[in-house]
């Protein structure tokens, strides 16, 4: 028996709440069972727990599209006993039992191997969240390497700055030399925003409205987790030659824009997908991760808690009450 998070959808509604559930009741789709030591709350884990959005798409359903611990048993040729794995997206947490447990059994080729130099409670710290983070700032960085756009020549915005990816894209960005000026709607993190390497900070109400369909130069790049109006703003507002990278639809799905950055100055809109990424991509946004993400300021965006502690912390998620990172301790 173990203990995992389990959301069922009775006659009365939509219940999520801790359960013990046998081992012999994991998916048998999957060919490697892994010991979890840590998961992690994600926006998506947010919506799915509370059911916000129809992210579940079968019942009974373990939330958590992240996870990281140790196989313990496998029947792939990749992984053996005692090999420490991380997996991120893949619909697990959706359509397949996820890591909000103490146990997973999943398919092989959704693992990666944990860098030697990450704990398993740092890669959730980093979670799907940093993962995407990366993600879109090595887009950014072949997209600038492309159009000979170095470190420091210009602003880079990142929106939803104090939330996962937010946070974790300030300070990759600011690692690298860029100027990087961070969009929130928590004014009085700005200070901690500063500590991760932002060198300004704005209300998010400067992008959040309707604006003009093109608007002053200014960014070189940007790492939007926004969408909708900030998203058109950023866009609107990015300089010749520019970038957006946008991964994320915290203020809405919809794009109210119009083509004229894009044809008039040649600005690129690249969407980011962190669930079905190809595994080559994956393992080099991993690598890239451990060798260059600050471990002190990955520290101080983390707060965690345990696996009970989920359910409440979604609510919180979801309103935008939590700085950085969760972690959870599904042993705690």
């Amino acid at each position: 028996m173990f203990n995992a998070l389990v959301i069922t959808r009775p006659e009365s509604g939509y219940r999520c709440e801790c359960a013990a559930i046998d081992e012999a009741q994991l998916p048998a789709s999957g060919d490697v069972t892994v010991r979890v030591a840590w998961s992690t709350l994600n926006y998506k884990d947010g919506l799915a727990i509370t059911g916000k959005s129809p992210v579940v798409r079968s019942f009974p359903m373990v939330p958590g599209i992240d996870f990281a611990g140790s196989v313990t048993q496998s029947d792939n040729p990749r992984w053996k006993p005692g090999d420490r794995v991380l997996l991120n997206g893949y619909g697990v947490g959706e359509t397949h039992w996820g890591g909000l447990a103490q146990m997973a059994r999943v398919k092989g080729e959704w693992l990666v191997a944990l860098p030697a130099t990450l704990s398993e409670r740092e890669a959730m710290a980093i979670g799907t969240a940093g993962y995407t983070a990366m993600l879109c700032v090595q887009t950014l960085q072949r997209h600038w390497a492309d159009a000979g756009v170095a470190p420091g020549s210009g602003e880079v915005l990142v929106t939803g700055a104090n939330g996962g990816v937010g946070s974790v894209a300030v300070s990759l960005l600011a690692g690298l030399g860029h100027t990087v000026v961070a969009s929130t709607g928590r004014l009085q993190e700005t200070d901690h925003l500063k500590s991760l390497g932002a060198a300004s900070v704005i209300d998010r109400n400067e992008l959040g409205a309707p604006g003009k369909p093109l608007q002053k130069e200014r960014w070189i790049g940007v790492v939007d987790s926004v969408g909708s109006h900030t998203l058109a703003n950023a866009c609107a507002s990015t300089r010749y030659g520019g970038a957006v990278a946008a991964c994320g639809l915290a203020q809405g799905m919809d794009l109210p824009a119009s083509v004229a950055p894009f044809i008039l100055r040649g600005v690129t809109l690249y969407g980011i997908d962190s669930v079905m990424a190809p595994m080559p991509r994956r393992v080099a946004a991993w690598e890239a991760l451990a060798k260059t993400l600050d471990r002190q300021q990955l520290a101080a965006i983390t707060r965690e808690i345990g696996l009970n502690d989920a359910v409440g912390a979604a609510s919180e998620i979801l309103a935008g009450q939590v700085r950085g990172r969760l972690v959870v301790n599904v042993n705690a």
